[in-house]
């Protein structure tokens, strides 16, 4: 499970600096998630996702880019039970700061993203937070 989550934070790094967003000393914060897809979600509901998660950078202040998509290998997120979900679409976003995290988290956009969002996942999610450095 540790080595999926170290692989999974180089992974946005990499896209990242791919990219040409994140250069060295910069202290943004990235915020990612996988989550387990819901098996009867319909292609609209899907698109609908897609488009909401895309349109988020022009409606949040702070939010700068977001990525989506399906993981490259899917992740066994397990409980405490020892049951596991597999884990297979993931979002990253890139935003300012945690202060720019908090003002996400509270954002009216957020809320109404999260009723589009909750159509195409199963219940819970995997977050982690990368802080620049």
């Amino acid at each position: 499970m540790r080595r999926s989550m170290v692989l999974t934070t180089v992974l946005a790094v990499l896209i990242l600096m791919s990219q040409g967003t994140l250069s060295a000393g910069e202290k943004k914060l990235m915020h990612c998630f996988y989550f387990t897809p819901i098996a009867e979600a319909t292609d609209a509901e899907w698109e609908a996702f897609k488009k909401a998660t895309d349109e988020l950078p022009g409606k949040i202040p702070g939010l700068n880019t977001v990525w989506h998509g399906k993981l490259r290998r899917p992740y066994r997120n397990y409980n405490s039970s020892g049951e596991y979900r597999i884990r297979e679409y993931g979002v990253c976003m890139e935003i300012d700061d945690e202060a720019a995290l908090g003002v996400y988290a509270d954002h009216p956009a957020h809320t109404e993203w999260v009723g589009i969002y909750e159509k195409v996942r199963q219940r819970g999610t995997s977050t982690f937070d990368i802080l620049g450095e």
